[in-house]
């Protein structure tokens, strides 16, 4: 098995990128940038493929180097995740011992007031539970991938119209045609924390945007699954609006995701 990492980056030069990631595997890279262009660069014995392109968007990007991965298992990544030693080791000898999984979830370290998990045993991911992982944490064999037809979708994550969730709605739309997903609880790097390119508060637009989301992943759930998810987080997210502001612009957006989806049903 090959590990292949496949990141979204904005703005970057590829061997500056390849150091600062601490590289150990082969590699695709989506270079959001003014240019278009490709270049490619033997880096540590593993190739690095560099692709710049003027669009914009997490999940286009992400799709572009899914088409362009040649490699087993690809990795998703992005330019401030900086890889342990041993990273591409640790994927295959999980893979190795687990045949039945199409993708595993690894543990990046994220610090402590943005992490959404930190994975403790091995287990089976399923659609209840999957809302908390994000992208960097994939690790899917590209067989699976390519079979799958799964994409990440356009309309949620930097640069779309709605902030976050692409990640959510990728692992859950993955697991409904009938792959399967575990967890390890193997820390394969850490994150360089920086400014969000979609995080500005918890304000009334991260509610409204969670809310459309909630209502992709959950369907009819999506109001009982908004109310325990906010008064899990309270403290951290509804110290300024209250528990019951933020629940009404939940609702106004699983409400707005339910018209999006029978229009994109009707227009069939």
């Amino acid at each position: 098995m090959s590990v292949e990492v496949l990141a979204s980056v904005m703005h970057q030069d590829m061997k500056t990128l390849a150091e600062q990631m601490q590289l150990d595997s082969d590699a695709v890279i989506i270079n959001q940038c003014e240019t278009e262009d490709c270049a490619e660069m033997d880096y540590k014995g593993h190739r690095i493929r560099f692709f710049s392109f003027p669009e914009r968007g997490i999940g286009k990007s992400r799709n572009a180097a899914i088409e362009r991965a040649d490699g087993d298992i690809c990795l998703f990544s992005d330019e401030d995740i900086v890889y342990r030693e041993g990273y591409a080791e640790a994927i295959e000898t999980e893979f190795a011992a687990n045949p039945k999984a199409d993708m595993i979830l690894f543990n990046i370290e994220i610090e402590e007031s943005r992490r959404t998990y930190f994975i403790t045993d091995r287990k089976q991911v399923h659609w209840y539970n999957c809302g908390r992982y994000g992208a960097v944490s994939f690790a899917v064999r590209r067989k699976s991938l390519l079979e799958s037809g799964v994409r990440f979708s356009l309309l949620f994550g930097g640069g779309a119209r709605f902030s976050n969730g692409e990640d959510s709605l990728f692992l859950k739309e993955f697991m409904d045609k009938g792959y399967k997903v575990y967890t390890a609880p193997v820390t394969i790097g850490r994150e360089n924390a920086g400014d969000s390119t979609w995080f500005a508060g918890y304000n009334e637009k991260f509610f409204h945007d969670r809310g459309v989301l909630y209502h992709y992943l959950y369907g009819l759930m999506a109001s009982p699954f908004a109310l325990r998810f906010l008064l899990a987080h309270r403290t951290q997210m509804c110290g300024e609006c209250g528990v019951r502001q933020a629940y009404r612009w939940m609702c106004k957006g699983i409400a707005l995701g339910k018209r999006l989806r029978k229009e994109a049903h009707n227009g069939e």
